[in-house]
């Protein structure tokens, strides 16, 4: 008999997880698995704060695809278009023509993209903090103002260069603006013309708390913290422009900022409007308790599967209605159920619904801080800092990840923090074409 095709969009936490628990459990002369993403890697994206800290190196807050993946077919590219009638996708390689690419199964889990606001300025003077590339700018970022304001004599000049404004105060706001705060204040021992209370660091929030995940005690307790720190919180305020880099808040405050992050949310991926299949008004792909996408009548779609941030999935542990979060920790689990029931489908055997009852939530803000919610044990401060260490180390994928890892924070230990600029990495032809003259043709 023919192997199976399966093909898996996206090589995030789900597919990444999916793609790798499916070429353990299958044989060969069952099926082959084929992996789609545009980068080489998956993002380990918990770890995307402390990359930017650099309390560990870039490199290590992400998992090769080759190395991990090696019982599958690795295609460096973009899905631009599914057509499930036909079991066709179509995909667009890194350098040359498109291919289409025929498969029996399809794991659509292209994850989510950063949702944005049609807001003046956004687009032109902000940055988000979902990938790796935003991560390693942003600290950049934040290090060469530092240097901005140390240089010059104009007082506009430098109130602005030391003015950092984070839009949400979900995990990834709050997480993001502790942690480069705190590298910054580290950093300032460097800057003898420069004082801490000089740099102006605010978080915009358009409802009335922060970190919705954990209960109000706890982001209360962590708004507390930040507001110890001197930073400007702002809660049940929106961004209403940016233009120039001037920021606008809706209760009427205005300042010039050089450095808007905007961590406000995410959606499922664009690539989801290019299929055939079913989607909800928020654009996710509807799902079965068993990860099977499911179209009208509730019937499932034979061969589409999704999980993750780009799939609405019911939480079998509350009541009806109620869908899973898009969570790192759901995620991970829905992947593995995910592998199991195809591999179940495959074998001709019934499917089984995903059941997951929600553990809580560990953040870190800052070195040594934090707060976590874990199976309704609160904690605050070092131990919560400490959970989210360990929990994280332990959820990263390969040993080889895990032990690097955890040498950076061992030496970090003993060896002060790295707070170098690297800006020049993003237009490295830069001094080169200076040098060089154009030539007429």
């Amino acid at each position: 008999m023919k192997p199976q095709r399966i093909l898996v969009v996206g090589a995030g936490h789900v597919g990444l997880y999916a793609a790798l628990r499916l070429s353990r459990k299958l044989k060969a002369r069952e099926a082959e698995v084929i992996v789609v993403d545009p980068q080489p890697h998956m993002t380990y994206q918990p770890f995307l704060p402390e990359a930017a800290a650099g309390s560990i190196a870039p490199r290590h807050a992400v998992v090769p695809l080759r190395r991990e993946l090696r019982r599958c077919t690795i295609l460096a590219g973009e899905v631009t278009s599914v057509e499930h009638a036909r079991r066709t996708a179509t995909v667009q390689p890194i350098v040359g023509p498109p291919r289409e690419v025929e498969y029996d199964h399809i794991v659509l889990v292209p994850g989510s993209v950063s949702r944005t606001l049609p807001i003046a300025g956004l687009r032109e003077n902000a940055i988000g903090f979902k990938t790796l590339g935003e991560a390693i700018y942003l600290r950049n970022r934040v290090l060469d103002q530092l240097d901005v304001a140390a240089t010059t004599s104009d007082p506009a000049t430098r109130a602005r260069a030391l003015t950092f404004v984070f839009i949400g105060g979900g995990y990834a706001g709050i997480e993001a603006l502790a942690e480069m705060e705190d590298m910054a204040r580290d950093a300032l021992r460097y800057y003898p013309e420069l004082r801490p209370d000089q740099m102006h660091w605010v978080l915009v929030e358009a409802t009335q708390r922060v970190l919705p995940e954990v209960d109000p005690d706890m982001g209360a307790y962590t708004v507390q913290q930040l507001l110890k720190r001197n930073l400007d919180i702002r809660l049940g305020t929106r961004l209403e422009s940016c233009v120039d880099g001037v920021v606008k808040l809706s209760d009427g405050d205005s300042f010039a900022a050089d450095t808007i992050v905007w961590t406000a949310g995410v959606k499922a991926h664009p690539i989801l409007a290019r299929t055939d299949l079913p989607r909800d008004a928020k654009g996710r792909l509807t799902c079965l308790a068993t990860l099977q996408v499911t179209g009208p009548e509730e019937r499932p779609v034979e061969g589409a599967w999704s999980a993750g941030d780009c799939a609405a999935v019911p939480d079998l542990t509350k009541e009806p209605g109620v869908l899973c979060g898009p969570s790192a920790q759901h995620a991970v689990r829905q992947a593995a159920r995910l592998a199991d029931n195809l591999v179940a489908t495959i074998r001709g055997r019934a499917a089984t619904p995903y059941r997951h009852k929600y553990a809580g939530s560990v953040a870190s803000l800052g070195l040594h801080k934090g707060v976590a919610q874990v199976y309704g044990i609160k904690l605050r401060g070092l131990p919560a800092w400490f959970m989210h260490r360990t929990y994280h180390l332990s959820r990263i994928p390969s040993w080889n990840r895990r032990i690097r890892v955890l040498i950076d924070w061992s030496l970090a230990l003993f060896l002060r923090r790295e707070v170098v600029s690297l800006g020049e990495l993003h237009t490295p032809r830069e001094s080169f074409t200076e040098v060089t003259p154009p030539v007429a043709l």
